[in-house]
Parts: C-alpha cells; structure tokens; sequence
C-alpha cells in the first residue's frame, strides 16, 4: 500500500527482521527451537517448584510467576512472527496489531515488576534474615504480585487507547517483526503529542518505579554484605543474587539500549537489539536459575526421578 489518506488502516504489513525471501525459512528454523526451548524451560521451572516443597518461599514464588510471564510474553510475539515468515503477504489486521501491542506492554511491564519484586524480597533476605518471613508473609507477597500485574495493564491499556486515536496516513509497513510502540507511531501522520507527554511522563514513571526499587535494594544489599567479616559470608550472600542480577542486566541492558533514543533513530540494529529482551532472555532465564541456584538443580533432579519412575 502507498501513501493514502486514510484514518485506520484494515492490516499493517510486518517487514519482520529481514525482507530477503531467502532469508524466511532459516529464520523459523532458527526460531522455532528457541520457542519450544523457552517454552518447556519455563514449564519445567514453574513445574518444579510447584514440586518441591522447599521451594515454597517467597523468592521461588516470583520465580515461577516470573516463569509463567515469559510464556505470555513469547506467545504474543513469536507464533505470528513464525506464520511470517512461511508467509508471502505478512500481514496482520489493525486490531490483532493493538491486541498485541497491548500485551507485549503489558506482560514486558509486569516482567520489571517481578524482577523489582524478587530484589526486595533479596534485600528483606540479606539485610533482616530474622525478620524475612514475617515482612515477606503472604499478604504482602501477594500485594506484590497484584501491583506487578494492575500497574502494566493500566499502563499498556492506556497507551493503546491513545494510539488507537491517532490517523494513519502513511505506508502500512511496520519495519519490525511485531507491533511495537514506536515502529506503529512512526506511521502516523497525526500529532503525537499526547502519546508523547504520556510516554515521557505516566510511561517514564512506570518504567523507572521497578527500576529504581532494584538499585535500591541492591545498593543496601551491597552495604549491608561490605560489613560481614569474612569472605565467604560476602560470597555466599552475593550468590544468592547471581541469578537476579543476570537476568536484570540482559532485561534493563537490551530495553536501554532500544528505548532510551530518539524514535526518528530507531534502526535495523534495534529489531536485532530487541530480539535479546523480547525472545532471548525469557529463553535464558530457566539456565540462569537452574544452572546458577543449587535448590533449583535438585528439585529440578527429583521432578526428573519423579516423573521416570511413573
């Protein structure tokens, strides 16, 4: 489609991560695996605390949910992205389009949530030990877990309502292989300076929230760690944040480089940039976890025995 002067287009055209036919089908073989690798790790991660009773503490509990996100999370992206790319026209309707723009906001938002929840529950665990399981009691695990999944979907419910007011008069080509935030604004020719006070205002103010509570929490863990004696006190306490700060780097490192530019810059190495938060970290959180956390191993050792002896 050119350019025409219309107010809501009836499907966008995803250019996806390449627009070379050759290209196509090595893409969803490359990506097909790492689909089903994300979604049978996060199952088995979920599973296996479920599993385990000495798994049933707050820190596993956010792990799981976190878990269960990161399915949600792939699921609204990859499966269309993969019809893509055996597809000849690559289309996607308007209203499949904000649907999964709703939800990739959403679940990504809730993603930062858990990870600022797991980083108070690491603060609560090494800096008030005694204290941990009456500050982390149910009550408050569960308010966590409801904030982390009300404030990103009043989020994304309100940035989709803004952008479906906006015209499109452009190209119907979303040079992305998902409808993101700034590739679809980039179509309109409408004003966007609600979207964008919005964006740089109630947006900014979800991002950084979680944000903020992780460096906090981490700067007080790393306080608190300087004033134990002996050495293998401080590595034993920072261990047990490895997996934490792993996935929080990969997660906040990707998104600042992607988000935190002007949207007339945005570029091919961003679409490769966002493949890393999008579809890589959920894949790699269940080996960060697993591989990292030696309670993680041997529960996931007695799913195994478990479900082989059945």
């Amino acid at each position: 489609m050119g350019r025409t002067n219309i107010t809501r287009p009836t499907e966008f055209i995803l250019l996806g991560l390449s627009s070379r036919p050759e290209d196509q089908k090595p893409l969803f073989v490359m990506f097909l695996p790492i689909y089903l690798i994300t979604m049978i790790g996060n199952l088995l991660i979920i599973l296996t605390i479920r599993s385990d009773t000495r798994l049933q503490t707050p820190m596993y509990f956010f792990l799981s949910v976190l878990s269960f996100v990161d399915i949600c999370y792939v699921t609204v992206i990859i499966p269309k992205m993969l019809a893509n790319f055996l597809s000849k026209t690559k289309t996607i309707s308007y209203g499949e389009c904000l649907t999964q723009m709703y939800f990739f906001i959403a679940f990504g938002n809730t993603d930062s949530y858990l990870l600022a929840a797991m980083a108070i529950d690491r603060y609560v665990a090494i800096c008030n030990p005694l204290h941990y399981f009456t500050i982390m009691n149910h009550r408050r695990c569960v308010l966590l877990l409801v904030l982390s999944f009300c404030i990103p979907h009043l989020h994304s419910l309100l940035h989709i309502l803004l952008t479906n007011q906006l015209v499109f008069c452009a190209s119907n080509v979303i040079h992305h292989f998902f409808c993101d935030d700034q590739p679809v604004l980039k179509l309109s020719c409408s004003s966007h300076f609600v979207k964008e006070i919005t964006v740089m205002t109630e947006g900014l103010a979800i991002i950084m929230t979680p944000f903020s509570c992780i460096i906090i929490s981490y700067l007080r863990i790393f306080i608190t760690v300087l004033k134990i004696p002996s050495a293998a006190g401080k590595y034993k306490a920072f261990s047990t944040c490895g997996s934490h700060l792993t996935v929080v780097t990969l997660f906040y490192g990707s998104i600042s480089y992607v988000y935190f530019k002007p949207q007339s810059n945005y570029t091919v190495k961003d679409r490769i940039a966002t493949v890393v938060y999008t579809i890589l970290t959920p894949m790699l959180n269940p080996f960060i976890y697993s591989l990292r956390n030696k309670d993680m191993k041997q529960g996931l050792m007695k799913l195994m025995h478990r479900v082989k002896g059945q």
